[in-house]
């Protein structure tokens, strides 16, 4: 679940509405925790997430961020048709302000939770809350809406800033399969490679050969998935805006 490139997990911790990590930052061994949230639908047992999270929290205490489905919104715009404040709302805001939490505006939609029927129910339930201290380690923060797929929930991604990472990996892609001549197509380039060395030195780069020839061939054939895969996106956002304006 997570890059040991980039963190590395200390320690874990799992209640009934939670499941939380304590890491360090490879780069500056900094310490922060996650909490990741489903919380529960009923007032009395929301009290017992909000006291799970406090015992956490005062148990590390350390920077922290969670996030997850909360199952209750902090203010009467996050529900679609709402217009008064209720217990529930309080309570949460209670929680928020009481451990010194941030909750920063949620990017690209107003609303992470829809029933997509005719009459219309809409939420924001789903975001990402964070203390002051972990925001100085990531001051470029930001929280963003995406599109969904098969869910009733949109799912929301935190960016907390880029890190440097290495060349793309190579990938087999299932698809290449479909194309009835590919095997032979295969074959045929091991065969041609005309390389003389050592079995291992051979098989190394003839390897590295195939790999290009598979790459050019992808694009040939299949075009530029990525950038296929992008438009497609795009055009279910759009759609999803027009449905929810």
């Amino acid at each position: 679940m997570w890059d040991t490139w980039v963190v590395n997990k200390v320690e874990e911790a799992v209640g009934r509405f939670s499941v939380s990590c304590r890491f360090t930052s490879v780069s500056d061994q900094f310490f922060w925790a996650f909490a990741g949230v489903y919380g529960p639908n009923s007032l009395r047992d929301r009290q017992f997430l909000w006291e799970e999270l406090f015992g956490l929290y005062s148990w590390w205490n350390v920077p922290w961020c969670v996030g997850g489905d909360f199952n209750v919104v902090r203010f009467p715009f996050e529900r679609y048709g709402s217009t008064s404040f209720i217990a529930a709302m309080k309570k949460f805001s209670n929680f928020i302000s009481e451990q010194g939490l941030i909750d920063i505006p949620l990017q690209g939609g107003s609303f992470t939770w829809s029933n997509s029927r005719e009459v219309a129910l809409k939420a924001r339930p789903d975001k990402f809350l964070f203390s002051a201290y972990w925001e100085d380690m990531f001051p470029y923060v930001s929280q963003q809406h995406l599109s969904r797929l098969l869910s009733d929930h949109f799912p929301i991604v935190l960016e907390g800033g880029s890190f440097q990472r290495g060349r793309m990996l190579f990938r087999f892609e299932n698809m290449w399969l479909k194309d009835e001549c590919f095997v032979e197509r295969v074959r045929s380039w091991w065969e041609f490679y005309n390389i003389l060395r050592a079995p291992s030195f051979v098989l190394a780069n003839k390897l590295k050969l195939l790999k290009n020839d598979l790459k050019k061939w992808n694009v040939e054939v299949f075009g530029n998935v990525e950038d296929r895969v992008r438009k497609l996106w795009k055009e279910l956002s759009d759609l999803e805006m027009i449905e929810n304006s």
